[in-house]
């Protein structure tokens, strides 16, 4: 199934592709069903055609966005030095003039692909502690939590018993002293 198959008809889902897929296929193995020995070209090219494989979407990203584009820009970054780094080599072996300028450069190359490997470590920390952190209370202060907001509401219950007795003008009392 080409790119122009697949944008024929968007609303069909992953998931029913891929059972259409499966739908030919023998109750063993999930080996294709062959009909006899005797088929034609003409019948193979009208059986229903089967991808080797059914893409199924991602469920989320392995990675955060910032994190992620940090991380292509340090490869890319890394690419280049060990580029440089071999062509300095190869200009060494040769003799040539341009060593020693290749050397010199592969040489701030690596520090560059150093700072873009911590770029992506601190992307990814500071990342991680703006979004990332999934605050689980340890049982102590869930249970402290649910003591403060008792007392809450026995003091709410207090105060509102208060303002009821005092609509009543003291009738709710026992004893008038």
């Amino acid at each position: 199934m080409g790119t122009a198959e697949r944008r024929k008809a968007p609303e069909e889902s992953v998931a029913e592709r891929s059972q259409a897929g499966r739908g030919r296929r023998a109750p063993d193995h999930g080996i294709p069903v062959h009909r006899h020995r005797g088929m034609s070209a003409g019948d193979e090219q009208r059986q229903d055609y089967q991808p080797l494989w059914v893409e199924e979407p991602a469920r989320r990203h392995p990675m955060p966005d910032p994190v992620r584009t940090a991380a292509v820009r340090a490869v890319l970054v890394i690419a280049v030095t060990l580029i440089q780094a071999m062509v300095a080599f190869l200009c060494t072996l040769a003799g040539s003039w341009l060593a020693f300028p290749m050397v010199i450069s592969s040489v701030a190359s690596t520090v560059a692909a150093t700072w873009a490997v911590v770029d992506v470590w601190v992307t990814r920390q500071v990342w991680s502690q703006r979004y990332g952190v999934v605050s689980e209370p340890s049982s102590t202060a869930r249970a402290l939590r649910r003591e403060r907001r008792a007392r809450r509401r026995q003091d709410r219950a207090s105060v509102r018993e208060q303002e009821r007795i005092r609509r009543r003008g003291g009738a709710g009392q026992l004893s008038h002293s």
